[in-house]
């Protein structure tokens, strides 16, 4: 069998080949546990071999349900970690790093101008229903994405699409073509740096065709303000992965992925991948220590030592993310005026804010993405922490007594915010000292606060973005794209220009001026001042000792085929 990582890694040589004339070479179940005794019953069971297959069940606490099984349709990472240990993506990410490798497609090469791109396939590849892997397969999955109805089309939908090729007149999706058994061609409608490195991102997993016909994958409707999905996202998602879906166990709140004995590459290290569904961090740390599971996600910093010496091994994922703060003037008028903004950032003690309140490793943040995105402006200066000049801005502007609702999220814990109480209280403090009145309004992450957050309803709120991938666009149009963004620009009068210089950099098919055009993004962003970046956060992942071939990703993108369970 292929081994598909190291298959992936040896396929760099080649990729690199075909990149060389290339236009871009680089955005919250049954048959699993009842909560037994992890050696006993129906909790996590122990293989019976060391270090490679063996018959072993794998339980995982997850911080929340999936919210379908079909990733195009999903926003959340919860989602994403079911379901990129089931379906596959033409391009991977390496392993324990942010930047692409083959994965379903074996090498790819664009046209000059930067509107064609050829994918070489892999050979001898099923789906989960015996459909075989092609590049018929492949346009068929184009086709499904760009083919959406009413409700498909909404933005709480398929999110990721709506944002990055959108639908209609304006759309990046041309055409695809199976120009033979193992070579598609894609067409774009303009040169963009996203691509084609955007289809490393789970949304754009592969399917098979045979299933999304079969059980109608395209027949989201609306309901309410949620969605009715289809048979194929609840019972019969369909990929080419290590893991095949089982079962999901609503009421007991498990989803049971069994192992891929057909895989085109090593089969899985454990016959039974189980995701246990445990929304409080505490309880998950509980549940550790007892034995009913063998890991989660996200523990609390506070926690990590203890963890460590109880045997366990915390994994630390580098920061590839960015805490931020928003104004937005839509909500409340009085952001508009750039003093007040300033004002409250130069309030904000962001150096006792990341020493007190983050994890070992954090750093201040100086712009709203990480250093190691290509467009990052090294000579962007933090803002400075100075009470007195804030307490002066606001003199001026004539709101000395400023009140404003400052919103936090309860019941989530995110990797760059890893509680956001705390968070809320430290900011608050700063704010109190300089004579803001500060009106606290909490909603659960699920319940109204992503909703209000991102819909103009919140004058001041804390979000974050952990990167899908190592593209300046896929943090900055996350946050600022478009007349109705999250930070509310539409505003202000330098909207229009945030919008054009958005496009520009995106569109501009060289590397080296593209990545310049980013830097001076950046220094217009930090000027303008949206919104306030206040820090860059290495989450981690903690699972017991006896778990072997775990590696962190930067992106949260782990792959839980190579795990192992030890005796």
């Amino acid at each position: 069998m292929i081994n598909r990582k190291l298959a992936a890694v040896a396929g760099t040589a080649v990729l690199a080949l075909g990149l060389s004339s290339c236009a871009e070479s680089e955005r919250d179940s049954g048959g699993g546990t009842d909560g037994g005794d992890a050696t006993e019953g129906g909790g996590a069971t122990e293989g019976g071999a060391q270090g490679g297959q063996s018959d072993a069940t794998l339980v995982f606490g997850a911080a929340g349900a999936p919210t379908t099984f079909d990733p195009f349709y999903a926003s959340d990472g919860e989602t994403f970690r079911v379901t990129r240990q089931i379906y596959e993506n033409l391009i991977g990410i390496e392993p324990g790093g942010t930047e692409g490798v083959p994965e379903l497609a074996t090498s790819w090469e664009g046209s000059e101008d930067g509107l064609t791109w050829t994918f070489e396939l892999q050979q001898d590849v099923t789906f989960h229903d015996g459909t075989p892997f092609n590049a018929e397969a492949v346009c068929a999955n184009f086709e499904r994405w760009a083919d959406q109805n009413e409700a498909g089309m909404n933005p709480a939908a398929a999110y990721y699409y709506g944002n990055d090729f959108g639908w209609g007149e304006d759309s990046l999706y041309d055409s695809c073509t199976a120009v033979d058994e193992h070579t598609a061609e894609v067409t774009i409608t303009r040169p963009t740096g996203k691509f084609p490195m955007v289809l490393s991102q789970s949304s754009y997993a592969i399917h098979s065709p045979t299933a999304m016909e079969e059980y109608d994958a395209n027949g989201i409707k609306t309901q309410g303000e949620g969605f009715v999905f289809p048979e194929y996202a609840t019972e019969h998602p369909t990929g080419t992965g290590p893991f095949t879906f089982e079962s999901y166990d609503n009421a007991g709140g498990t989803v049971t992925l069994t192992r891929n004995d057909d895989y085109w590459g090593d089969p899985a290290g454990v016959q039974q991948l189980v995701f246990k569904i445990i929304p409080d961090e505490n309880a998950r740390r509980q549940e550790l220590e007892a034995g009913t599971i063998h890991g989660y996600d996200l523990p609390n910093p506070v926690d990590w030592a203890a963890l460590e010496e109880a045997g366990n091994q915390v994994l630390i994922r580098d920061p590839f993310n960015v805490l931020y703060l928003a104004f937005n003037p839509i909500a409340d008028p009085q952001l508009e005026d750039p003093k007040v903004r300033q004002a409250l950032y130069h309030a904000i003690n962001r150096e006792q804010l990341v020493q007190s309140q983050l994890p070992d490793g954090a750093t201040i943040a100086t712009q709203f993405m990480p250093d190691t995105v290509a467009g990052y402006n090294e000579s962007i200066e933090p803002y400075e922490y100075d009470p007195q000049l804030a307490e002066q801005l606001l003199e001026e502007a004539g709101k000395s007594d400023l009140a404003i609702d400052l919103w936090y999220p309860t019941e989530v814990t995110r990797p760059y915010m890893p509680d956001p109480q705390r968070i809320y209280d430290a900011v608050k403090a700063d704010w109190e000292a300089v004579g803001v009145t500060v009106n606290p309004v909490s909603r659960p992450w699920a319940g109204g606060y992503i909703d209000g957050a991102t819909q103009s309803k919140a004058p001041a709120y804390f979000l974050g973005w952990t990167g899908d991938l190592n593209s300046a666009d896929n943090f900055l149009c996350a946050f600022f794209c478009g007349d109705d963004n999250q930070f509310g620009t539409s505003a202000y009068d330098w909207h229009d220009e945030l919008q054009a210089g958005l496009r520009e950099a995106d569109s501009e098919p060289d590397e080296a001026t593209r990545e310049e055009l980013y830097m001076e993004l950046n220094a217009n962003i930090m000027e303008w001042l949206p919104g306030a970046p206040l820090s860059h956060s290495p989450p981690a992942i903690v699972v017991a000792d006896n778990v072997e071939g775990m590696v962190a990703s930067p992106l949260t993108n782990e792959d839980f085929a190579p795990v192992t369970l030890s005796e």
